[in-house]
Order: C-alpha cells, then structure tokens, then sequence
C-alpha cells in the first residue's frame, strides 16, 4: 500500500478519506496478509505533519500513533531493504530512466518485486513506469 492512501485514511480532511478508511481498515482487520514498505510509512508522517501541505498538519504525537496503530495489525508485513535491494532497484531507475523525486516511486516499487508483492495499491500513477508492479487503485472502486 502506497503513501498517498494511507494520508487519505488518516486524514479527515481528504477528499477520498472515506474509501481510503475503507480500504486500509479492512487490510488492518482482515486475515490476509498486507504490507506496507517502510519509506512509505516515512513519507506517511513526513508529509501528514508538514504545515505547507495541511492547515492544521496533523499533531506529531497523533501520527506517530496513527503509525503504531497500523504496526499493530497482525496480519501486516513490513517491506525493508535487504541484499537484494540494489540488484532490484538498479534496473528499475536504468529502464525508467528515474531522476529525481521519482527514485522514491522506484524504490517502494523495488521494495515490492523484492518482496514477491506483486500488486501496489496507490492512486499515483507516476507507478506506471514500471511494468513489472501491478498498480491498482482501490479507491476507483469503492
């Protein structure tokens, strides 16, 4: 799950906050397993909290909770670099040619093929640049 759905969940004030609730609610609850990588949950309070891009911003010690909140689902599985993690990222920035900001698309998109995730629930579609990651958006749906 990428970080554009989880702000939406946590935020009241987004506009897809309800589908996004819906949708990370379920995954939180359910028996299946889901996962987040974790610069996605860096990216989650980085920008929740960052007073440019919300009035009010979310409090620290809210999102921090919000954070631990999700942790605590059993079902979650955490996405982190491993020794395969360079051998997966380098051809994704070499085939889609990624600069800039987009090297963070890229390495969540590793993160997942590294992991054997094969489907990344986001509603970016800057995803698209790499072929080999499933992109779907679960809030389209709801």
């Amino acid at each position: 799950m990428d970080t554009n759905i989880l702000v939406y969940a946590h935020r009241e004030d987004a506009t897809f906050h309800s589908a996004a609730l819906a949708c990370v609610n379920r995954c939180a609850t359910g028996r299946e397993p889901w996962a987040l990588p974790w610069p996605c949950l860096h990216e989650f309070f980085a920008i929740s909290t960052h007073p440019r891009i919300y009035n009010p911003p979310t409090p620290l010690a809210r999102a921090l909770d919000q954070i631990d909140a999700w942790l605590e689902s059993p079902s979650l599985v955490l996405l982190t670099e491993s020794a395969s993690h360079w051998p997966t990222l380098r051809p994704l920035l070499t085939k889609a040619r990624v600069a800039g900001p987009a090297v963070h698309d890229a390495r969540i998109a590793a993160l997942c093929l590294q992991h054997g995730v094969s489907t990344l629930w986001s509603a970016d579609r800057d995803f698209g640049r790499f072929p080999d990651l499933k992109v779907i958006n679960p809030l389209l749906s709801e």
